[in-house]
């Protein structure tokens, strides 16, 4: 077993037992507008909702640590559907409008479905249905689609880093094939699920070759297509500077021969700069869509960050890169109150100055902030 297991099964052991700030503190209400330290307000919350994936992706979890040894939650020390919907409330009431739901490999939780009927039956505070949506790997999405639209998701990501079938057995490290991926987004086009994104995350010299047959591939096909900055998540994914495709170069790479033009943010705090393709007079065409680009490496957007993160056995994070998480789950099954539940949440918020990328963008390259950051497998991306 490789030495760099040791701090990572250490470093869970102890988040789990974080200590809850603010939870003896005075009962703060929910009203909604709930901002941090930098007045960022709290708009969207990933959950996931288990630490298991059938991938072995190098830059998330790497075959050599996430082998058949690697200590996995058990079943009970999971949130249960019913104690996921309810801290979903507290964090609606918050001011949340948006629902992703993640992993791990969210479609490996069985009857996920379930899940997704108690969450869309909730509300925001102006009275209307959170944006719900799905990452997902699309390995089990040609038979899951239907269900969960039915359940009443609305949107779903996949993740699918190129079309070359060799190269992507080669990064999902299972030997899954590319057409059975293609298959699970033609069933969420048929389905009737909205927009649907696929990302890509971009590595220089093991993937980055794929970035225009990729673009090809999905013109004017109604899907979205994102390119992702190699990212520094975790401790396990030997990230290297040098391995980061600035968005910048892909940008210029599918400019080349597809033009582009800039487009506005569709939303406040949104993580992609928005390319459309270009028709002949070098405005948007509609018809052939967009690209984005996720730059949290080259172009920080820590400044406007209003998402929090939901582990699968209650631990609150408020960073992708966090070192600690807030331990939600005692609290439920303490018996807690919803005021006693909605005020640890506002205590911890308010609370929150998280700055991760920026501060690792004002240092030298390969010199990020000193930190045993979660790995992202276990509380999505």
């Amino acid at each position: 077993m490789s030495a760099r297991i040791i701090p990572l099964v250490d470093q869970r052991r102890i988040l789990g037992n974080a200590p809850m700030a603010g939870a003896n503190a005075a009962l703060l209400p929910s009203t909604g507008l709930l901002g941090d330290r930098l007045g960022r307000p709290l708009h969207d919350l990933r959950i996931s909702v288990t630490d298991r994936c059938n991938f072995r992706c190098s830059y998330c979890m790497p075959k050599e640590v996430f082998n058949k040894d690697y200590p996995y939650l058990p079943h009970s020390a999971l949130l249960s559907f019913e104690e996921i919907t309810r801290l979903a409330r507290v964090f609606l009431a918050h001011g949340v409008r948006k629902i992703r739901l993640t992993g791990g490999e969210p479609l490996l939780r069985k009857n996920l479905e379930q899940l997704v009927a108690q969450l869309a039956a909730l509300r925001t505070t102006d009275g209307t249905a959170p944006d719900l949506t799905l990452t997902t790997n699309g390995s089990l999405l040609a038979r899951k689609a239907q269900a969960l639209k039915d359940a009443g998701l609305q949107r779903v990501t996949v993740s699918l880093d190129g079309l070359d079938d060799a190269v992507f057995r080669s990064m999902n490290d299972v030997d899954f094939p590319v057409r059975d991926v293609l298959a699970g987004i033609e069933a969420a086009q048929r389905a009737g699920l909205g927009q649907i994104k696929v990302n890509m995350v971009v590595k220089r010299g093991t993937n980055d070759q794929q970035i225009l047959p990729m673009a090809r591939h999905f013109k004017g096909s109604g899907v979205t297509l994102r390119f992702i900055e190699y990212m520094d998540v975790g401790a396990t994914n030997g990230w290297r500077m040098d391995e980061v495709l600035p968005s910048s170069e892909v940008v210029a790479r599918l400019h080349a021969e597809m033009p582009l033009v800039a487009l506005s943010p569709s939303a406040p705090g949104e993580t992609a700069a928005r390319w459309g393709y270009a028709d002949a007079e070098g405005r948007h065409d509609a018809a052939a869509g967009e690209i984005g680009v996720i730059s949290s490496v080259t172009q920080a957007f820590c400044h406007d960050c209003s998402r929090a993160r939901l582990s699968t056995e209650g631990q609150l994070y408020l960073c992708l890169f966090a070192s600690q998480g807030h331990d939600l789950r005692s609290l439920l099954r303490n018996g807690a109150s919803d005021a006693v539940l909605a005020s640890a949440v506002a205590h911890i918020w308010q609370g929150r100055d998280d700055r991760y990328s920026a501060l690792r963008s004002a240092q030298p390259a390969d010199q990020a902030p000193a930190a045993r950051r979660v790995e992202m497998s276990y509380i999505g991306g």
